[in-house]
Order: C-alpha cells, then structure tokens, then sequence
C-alpha cells in the first residue's frame, strides 16, 4: 500500500494538496506535542490506502484541528454550514479539508459529496453529535450519519480525542478552572456495519447509528462515555471487523 500523496490514482491537485499537508503536519504536530501534549495511539488502524469513516467525539472547537493533526493521513470532514456563513472560519474550514453539512435533516448534498470522496478512496471525518458536548460525555447522535456508511459501505475507524475540554474556550462549567492540557487521540480498530440482521430485516438507521457510537464509546474512557456509558460493554450485533474493504477505485 502506498499513500494518497503518490497515489497515481488520485488527481494531480489531490495529490498536491496531500503532499502540503505532509509539509504542513511536520511542522504542526510536533508544536501540538509540545503545548498541548498531545500524543496519538493506534496510528495503525488508518489504512496508508483506501477510503474510511473517521467518527470521533466532540468537547471542544479545536478537536478538528486536533483529528486532521492526530491522522496519519489527510482527512476531509464534515462541518455545520454555519461555520462558512464567517469568512475567516470559512477559509479555515476549507484550508482544512471542511465541506458544510446541514444538521438537523439529511443533507442529500453533503452525503453525496461524502460518497464520492469515499468512493476516490480518501478519509472523511464525522462528528456524529454535530456539536460540542457540554459535560464531556458523549451525547445523542444524528441518526442520518450512518446513511454515509450504508450507502458507500466503507469501514468506520473511531476516534476518541481527550483532554481538549481543558483548553481555553471550551465551554467548561464556571466552577471547573483550566489546566494546562494534556491531549490523547486513540484510533479504534476498523469495523463495518451489516444492515441486516440475521433474520434478513433490516437494521433502522437509528439502531445503526447507535452501533457507531458504541464502538466509539468502547474507545473512550468511562468518564467520557456519556449516554454510552452502559451500553459500551459489549459491541452491537451490527458491527463486524471480519473482511474489512477499504473503498477506493481498483488497483
């Protein structure tokens, strides 16, 4: 396997931008190591080739930067339309890898643009919640987001990312006071979703929705589980890690 930088398969401007991204994430990471601690484990389970679902927690505004900077691979996300209503965001977000997402309703366009992205064989990042959590706690997800990985059918690799309720403007209670963080970033094993059950019906995309979230709350720590928290014991019958196919175009 090789990486998207020097994939032939992938278009000349892709494949620049890639290779600014390597530039750019050997200066970033070691400075996010230094200030904010933080360290990533199981850089493994990002397949050097092929296409995946990133879903990670959401506790603070910077945990975008810290998922594209934590990858070992660029990861291209989704971000709520009101972040390219404000230009410097805007260019940030799109600078980035960002592609705006309507929440609420299923946005058929940002879904589109999703498959195809998968379908070239690159990584695009959910935060299933599609904001902050207040407590750090995982929170209710929207049920459209596992449309993403029923309609493309790539594998999902979760990411749980803590510690980064600690930095400034996070949204911290008024009685908890900032401490000098110290940021972990943890990718799951791959897995896919069936979307029958074995009696042939069909899973709801709700109960599918729920099987991501528990493999990412398996991820995360207990404190950090939220409405998980029970449930994370065992993975939903949903979820399998056998015969994992990473999409892309053919070899």
């Amino acid at each position: 396997m090789i990486d998207p930088a020097f994939d032939p398969q992938q278009t000349p401007r892709r494949r620049v931008k890639h290779a600014l991204w390597w530039t750019a994430r050997l200066f970033v990471l070691p400075m996010l190591r230094a200030t904010l601690r933080l360290r990533v484990y199981g850089m493994k389970n990002v397949p050097r080739r092929g296409g995946a679902v990133i879903i990670t927690n959401h506790i603070d505004w910077f945990d975008p930067v810290l998922l594209v900077a934590s990858s070992p691979r660029p990861i291209l996300w989704m971000a709520k339309k009101e972040v390219f209503g404000y230009p410097v965001l805007s260019w940030v977000a799109t600078t980035s890898g960002a592609f705006p997402v309507e929440r609420g309703k299923p946005d058929r366009s940002a879904i589109r643009q999703a498959e195809q992205l998968l379908a070239d064989g690159l990584l695009v990042g959910l935060f299933p919640e599609g904001t902050r959590s207040r407590t750090g706690g995982l929170m209710e997800p929207y049920a459209g987001v596992s449309l993403v990985v029923t309609r493309s059918g790539a594998p999902i690799i979760p990411l749980a990312i803590t510690g980064s309720e600690h930095l400034p403007l996070a949204g911290k209670p008024p009685d908890q006071r900032m401490r000098y963080p110290r940021i972990t970033s943890v990718f799951g094993e791959p897995f896919h979703l069936e979307t029958r059950r074995e009696d042939g019906t069909r899973w709801s995309l709700e109960e599918l929705t729920d099987a991501m979230m528990i493999e990412l709350a398996r991820v995360l720590p207990q404190e950090y589980r939220g409405l998980y928290a029970e449930r994370a014991a065992k993975a939903h019958p949903a979820v399998r890690r056998d015969a994992i196919h990473f999409t892309g175009p053919p070899a």
